[in-house]
Parts: C-alpha cells; sequence; structure tokens
C-alpha cells in the first residue's frame, strides 16, 4: 500500500551532541535520509521530505516544569557538567538541539492530525527516558510526551497509544501518563538492575489510568521468535481493544544482535515484522495515523539501515534495496516458555480492564 508518508528532519538536530566519545551518536537520522535519498526515495509522489523551522520553547511547558528548562539552558551556556546522575553531559547546543526534536514530533503530529499525510518519521526523536523535571538516559525532553499533550491539547485526542520497542524501558512516558487512559506499552530488557530499572510486569498504571500501562519485560538473550510471539498474541489483541486514534511508536533498535548496551538478540526479522503489522493495524484502526521516531541504537550504520527499511515499508516502496544480512534467532525454551505463562495472565488482566 501506497500511503503518503513524510520524513521531518532539521539540520539542529545535530546540535544534540554529547561529544565524540560517547553512545549517542546524533548524526543517526542523517546516515537514514543520505540511505534513502541514495535509494531515490524522495522522488515518489506520495513521500515528501519536511524541514521543521518552528522552534518556540513554550512547547516544552506542556510536560516540562519552568525551572527544569532554565536549567537545562543554563547549563548548556556553562557547557560542562551533567543533566542528571551522569548519563547525559550538559554541552553547548544541546538545548537547540533538543528544542529541535521536539518539534520535530509535535510537527508531525500536527500533519497527521490535519490528515495531510498517513505516516511521518521523525528519527531525531524518541527521547523517552525524560521526566518532567529531569533528564535521564541521553534524553534532556521527551518529545513523544509533548507531541501527545498539544493532540490532547489543540486537537481534543483521547485515545493515543504508544508503542515503544527500545531495549530500554520507556520509564519518562510511562511516568507523564501512568494516571491517564494514554495507553503506553514497553517492550525492553529487565533484570531489576539494568536501566532504568523500572518496567516490570506490575507496573500497569493507577487510578483512572489503571490497566494502561503496559510492561513486557525480556530477560537478556531473547530472540526473534520470542518477541514476535509477543506481539502476535498479546501486544496486537491489546491495541485493537483500545482503538487509538493515533499511534506513536518508539522504535528504537537496540536491541539488535550486537548492540553494545543492550544484550538482546533481535535481527531486522523481528523490525520487518513489527513495521508490516503496524502499518496495517493503524489502517485497519485510525486511519493510519502513526508517527514514527527514532530512539537507541548504538551501531549506527546498523540502526540507519533499519529505519530505513521502516521507513520503505511505511510508505509502500521496495524495501528489498536494503540488504540485512542476518538470520533468524531463537530463545531458550526455558526462558520462552516462562515468559508465555506470565504473558497469558498478563493479558487476561489487561483486557478485563481497557
Amino acid at each position: 500500500m501506497r500511503c503518503r508518508s513524510a520524513f521531518l528532519y532539521s539540520d539542529k538536530y545535530i546540535l544534540y551532541d554529547f561529544g565524540p566519545k560517547h553512545p549517542f551518536k546524533p548524526y543517526r537520522w542523517r546516515l537514514t535520509l543520505n540511505i534513502l535519498k541514495k535509494l531515490e526515495a524522495f522522488n515518489k509522489d506520495n513521500v515528501d521530505l519536511i524541514e521543521v523551522e518552528d522552534f518556540d520553547e513554550n512547547i516544552l511547558r506542556l510536560v516540562h516544569d519552568s525551572k527544569y528548562i532554565e536549567f537545562v539552558k543554563n547549563m548548556c551556556k556553562r557547557g560542562y557538567g551533567y543533566f542528571d546522575y551522569g548519563d547525559t553531559p550538559a554541552r553547548r547546543g544541546v538545548f537547540e538541539g533538543a528544542l529541535a526534536r521536539v518539534w520535530g514530533s509535535v510537527k508531525a503530529v500536527e500533519l497527521l492530525a490535519k490528515g495531510e499525510y498517513n505516516h511521518v518519521f521523525n528519527f531525531g526523536g524518541g527521547l523517552h527516558h525524560a521526566g518532567p523535571n529531569y533528564a535521564s538516559g541521553f534524553c534532556v525532553f521527551n518529545d513523544i510526551a509533548i507531541a501527545i499533550r498539544y493532540l490532547q491539547k489543540k486537537y481534543k485526542y483521547r485515545r493515543i497509544a504508544v508503542m515503544d520497542i527500545d531495549g530500554h524501558h520507556g520509564d519518562g512516558t510511562q511516568k507523564i501518563f501512568y494516571r491517564e487512559k494514554i495507553l503506553t506499552i514497553s517492550i525492553h530488557r529487565y533484570d531489576g538492575f539494568f536501566f532504568p530499572g523500572t518496567g516490570n510486569w506490575d507496573e500497569i498504571g493507577e487510578d483512572e489510568g489503571e490497566g494502561y500501562s503496559i510492561n513486557i519485560p525480556l530477560p537478556m538473550g531473547v530472540g526473534d521468535d520470542l518477541y514476535i510471539r509477543i506481539f502476535a498474541d498479546t501486544i496486537f489483541p491489546i491495541l485493537k481493544k483500545y482503538l487509538p486514534q493515533v499511534i506513536v511508536m518508539q522504535f528504537g533498535v537496540d536491541g539488535y544482535i550486537g548492540d553494545p548496551l543492550v544484550g538482546l538478540r533481535l535481527t531486522s526479522n523481528t523490525y520487518k515484522y513489527i513495521a508490516c503489522k503496524i502499518h496495517d493495524l493503524a489502517h485497519e484502526l485510525c486511519d493510519g495515523k502513526v508517527l514514527i521516531t527514532g530512539g537507541g541504537g548504538y551501531l549506527p550504520e546498523i540502526t540507519a539501515r533499519i529505519w530505513a527499511l521502516i521507513f520503505l515499508i511505511f510508505s509502500g516502496s521496495d524495501e528489498s534495496a536494503i540488504d540485512i544480512k542476518d538470520n533468524f534467532t531463537y530463545t531458550d525454551i526455558d526462558v520462552k516458555s516462562r515468559i508465555l505463562k506470565i504473558l497469558d495472565n498478563l493479558r487476561i488482566k489487561i483486557l478485563s480492564l481497557l
């Protein structure tokens, strides 16, 4: 299916730079863009490349405290130290880069709400660890949460689904919406110690949000087979029950086999499967409205190739132009059995609450 698709970018994204030795590489979106340009992906009449140009910092106040925003600005002016406990360095230009990435996601959901595009991509976004008054895990401002608040405030959207497949728990996004009927689904590595240390099975939301926070914690070493089974048996039925008006995807790919920070064993087979199924499901449930952000991925070239592949799938282009040579991976049978038993109970409980 050839869908109206847009790729958003800004040269200011590159300012979101924590230094040459930091694992977060700010140029990954540009690598993705270069691959797509080489494949002439933007020469089709259903695909557009759009530069983000609005950078009003007041948009940050939809989620973040004014004191925290000023703290970030002042730390960037100083140009040294950390925004958090040691993962996210304060450097000149980071504020401007973070603000641009936020506006990328805000612009994306506006294009979706207006019906101008079915799918909009902001691979500079996906900064899901940031909370209202703190930075965490390479994330300074939470563009996902700000984009959702924008949809709620301007377009009166009420049923918004967040699908987070980053290898790390989407803790900042979960915290912001934990008492609301915003569906947040996060599938991630977890052992109680692995960063950020949250995202266990029993974190299901509170008050009006009970049942709307869904976590699927995975041990180290999970492969394609179990991951895909979880989507087919649990995540897709929950999305269908929720009936979102729009889906926001955090498409971190640090679960890829060999990624230095996570320890899962996923391949391009998983990411292709998720992209194809979410694409079809979005058209079934919400007129195709999907925002795809980036997130983790610490093998920059592999990350860019997978993101480019995802863009081609959603836009209805020929994904065979990107050949990622990897083999389908499998999960230890005991681990697989244990996870599936827990999922059976979780699925029944969540579906009864929604």
